[in-house]
């Protein structure tokens, strides 16, 4: 492939509004559009005891506003070609605006109303927690869900954040009224926690004067809401300690090995999301030419580590044929052990870090993408100047470096192992391998936690 190009990446310009939000704005003029895209920090970090609460209240905001139920409301965005979308992660609260340029006055008018007027009316309130509750139910019977959750439950201590499901639990969400909602908006929807990304057709003046327009006079009110003052780090856990849940008649198995990750500031990253892309981060990884292509186990296998304020988990996850659970483990093991034992090759390590590399131009193409990459690497208070000098250590890593990193964070001998499936067809099969002590939870206890 040669020499990786240079990477150049947009220029931003910075800004405050007045009342505090801050702004960032690119100018992309290849297209008439204009990509508007609010966070505020935060998100389920701000749940404390009521799991689901951020991401409730994030739905809400656009499901009426200002004077517009729902339906008006996005019979509107559609006839100005706009699209608007509300959410909550682990850390932020984002709603998010496309539209032409040549209606983005009227949009903006839209989003304000979203933003700053959300209706949160008792029926639709609701309407919603009913929606969701129906969605919990059904979530226990998914066994892709009951393993995220076990592992989840398994990782992290009681009152840590990242314990519970993002979008709460039937309890939690039982609780939910209009009231609820209401008060944790005033305490999180803040202005000096919000910061406005805009990339498009449009310079920073044009940008400034528009948001001015419609936000500066955005005030708090009520009492601000702040995460839980601990926010405790999972500990690791000692050795291999496996969690089998009971799904009878199950076709599949859904197997999570994981571990506590690492965080991303970490001066190592460059050289994890090497290793990784080698291990399960690409298509072509270890994992995947190994239980897909080779032995026809898994329609697929990927490995990651989650990234947040706190160090996320590293997990290696698969749906793979019952008749093959004890096998397809045999296999993830091997491969977490030889890449911790033998030194990638030349030609693995030249891939995967041109891999990394070259992806990188394609996350800073569209307006809407070039908004979220300045969304994400706000959450660590990084410029977008940094993807230069990550393109700069992705060169640097060196196949020591590969061994060195998976040795100290894959989970070959310290981890957990969640196997959600038909036990009495695989429990034996798992047991025989030894790979630790073995924990048989029910589907119910995981669903209620």
């Amino acid at each position: 492939l040669g020499a990786t190009p240079v990477l150049t990446v947009p220029t931003v310009t910075e800004r405050r509004l007045p009342n505090g939000p801050a702004l960032k704005v690119v100018e992309h003029r290849e297209l008439p559009l204009v990509q508007v895209t609010l966070t505020v920090a935060g998100g389920a970090r701000l749940d404390r005891d009521m799991p689901g609460l951020a991401s409730f209240a994030a739905n809400l905001l656009d499901e009426g506003a200002g004077r517009r139920d729902a339906n008006a409301l996005q019979s509107e965005l559609a006839f100005l070609g706009a699209s608007l979308s509300t959410s909550a992660n682990w850390d932020v609260t984002t709603i998010s605006l496309k539209v032409a340029k040549r209606n983005l006055d009227a949009a903006l008018d839209l989003m304000a109303d979203v933003v700053l007027r959300p209706a949160f009316s008792a029926a639709e309130v609701r309407r919603q927690r009913d929606l969701r509750l129906a969605s919990l139910m059904q979530a226990k019977d998914q066994p892709g869900t009951l393993a995220g959750l076990a592992f989840n439950q398994a990782l992290h201590p009681d009152g840590h954040p990242y314990r519970a499901a993002l979008g709460g639990d039937s309890t939690s969400t039982a609780r939910l009224d209009s009231a609820t909602v209401r008060a944790f908006y005033e305490g999180s929807i803040r202005p000096n926690r919000a910061t406005f990304y805009v990339v498009g057709d449009i310079s920073a003046d044009e940008a400034e004067a528009a948001l001015g327009k419609r936000f500066a006079a955005w005030r708090t009110s009520g009492p601000e809401r702040r995460p839980a003052p601990v926010l405790a780090a999972a500990a690791k856990p000692q050795g291999l300690q496996l969690i089998l849940v009971d799904k009878p008649g199950a076709a599949q198995s859904i197997i999570t090995v994981g571990t506590t990750g690492v965080e991303r500031t970490s001066a190592d990253l460059a050289a994890i999301e090497v290793m990784n892309t080698i291990l399960g981060g690409s298509f072509s990884s270890r994992l995947n030419s190994n239980l897909r292509e080779t032995k026809g186990y898994t329609y697929g296998i990927s490995s990651g580590f989650a990234y947040r304020p706190l160090a996320g988990p590293f997990t290696v996850s698969s749906a793979v044929r019952t008749n093959v659970t004890d096998s397809a483990l045999v296999e993830i093991f091997k491969e977490l052990t030889a890449i911790r034992d033998v030194p990638v090759s030349a030609d693995e390590l030249a891939r995967a870090k041109a891999y990394l590399a070259l992806a990188i131009p394609g996350d800073l193409e569209s307006t809407s993408q070039i908004a979220s990459e300045l969304a994400y690497l706000a959450n660590w208070n990084l410029p977008v100047s940094w993807l230069q000098e990550y393109v700069t250590r992705i060169e640097q890593v060196t196949a020591a470096d590969v061994q060195r990193v998976a040795r100290q964070f894959l989970p070959a001998q310290q981890g957990y192992i969640v196997v959600v499936g038909d036990l009495a067809k695989v429990r034996a099969g798992i047991e025989a391998l030894h790979l630790g002590p073995v924990t048989v939870r029910e589907v119910g206890a995981i669903a209620r936690e």
